[in-house]
């Protein structure tokens, strides 16, 4: 079966996941997470694609990555190729290193790129091995003066100074995005999206009057969207989902996140 042609934002930003094939390890010690980070400035450079944020893990990498899809698809593989090479090479062992092709998402609001953001640097966090501020193979500290590959405008326009970019990542929240495991990828939510509302588009749902786009939502979630696709694909405040089809309770409104423009 041919694979389907990726998703592009209009704004450029792409949440992309790389992982070593059957959860292989990919970063044995301090050399390979250095030398990875190496090529993904290097390469970044080459390709002009910008890095906003990333975090290597011990067997998969995160990047929140902006500009065109055939840039970035050109940086991943030139990545793939050289970082297998180099530890194929080093570790005696043959065949393919990375699971597949690297997977990816538009990023297409402003509240989700913080999201992502977000969800990116939290990763040794969540996952118990140190504080975001003290683990070394994350961007996390590149905050204050990014290094000439990454590209942290638009961020810090959202964000704000050092002080607001702190409490922001130690808020408590439920950050959700995209997923390696993920049992119903965004292609299947945006086919499922038109066949349930019989529309060309989620973001026409903003258009709509609130008892309209109320239960719109409700549809989507009877239909097996999840929230989080939901927003990815409408533009919509999670919040406003999560609250449709509920029975009356009062709350504080929140504005709809807007709609990034290209950089």
């Amino acid at each position: 079966m041919a694979r389907k042609p990726r998703r592009m934002s209009a704004s450029g930003y792409m949440h992309i996941i790389v992982r070593g094939v059957g959860k292989q390890i990919l970063f044995e010690d301090n050399m390979d997470y250095r030398h990875f980070l190496d090529r993904l400035e290097q390469y970044s450079l080459e390709t002009e694609v910008k890095i906003c944020a990333y975090c290597l893990m011990e067997n998969h990498v995160h990047l929140l990555a902006h500009g065109l899809l055939p840039s970035i698809s050109l940086l991943m593989k030139k990545i793939g190729v050289s970082y297998s090479e180099y530890y194929n090479k080093r570790y005696d062992r043959v065949g393919h290193l990375f699971q597949d092709r690297y997977i990816s998402e538009p990023v297409e609001t402003e509240r989700y790129l913080t999201t992502v953001f977000r969800y990116i640097l939290q990763n040794p966090q969540k996952a118990g091995i140190c504080s975001m501020a003290d683990y070394p193979w994350s961007s996390y500290l590149s905050y204050r003066t990014p290094p000439g590959f990454m590209d942290l405008s638009v961020i810090k326009t959202l964000i704000g100074d050092w002080v607001q970019y702190e409490d922001f990542m130690n808020a408590v929240g439920k950050d959700e995005c995209l997923e390696y495991d993920s049992e119903r990828s965004d292609d299947w939510a945006i086919t499922r999206l038109k066949e349930c509302l019989n529309v060309p588009t989620g973001t026409v749902l903003r258009t709509y009057r609130k008892t309209e786009r109320d239960a719109a939502l409700v549809k989507l979630k009877e239909c097996g969207l999840s929230v989080r696709q939901i927003e990815r694909l409408t533009g919509i405040n999670r919040n406003v989902i999560q609250r449709a089809g509920r029975s009356r309770k009062k709350s504080q409104e929140r504005t709809s996140p807007q709609i990034l423009t290209v950089i």
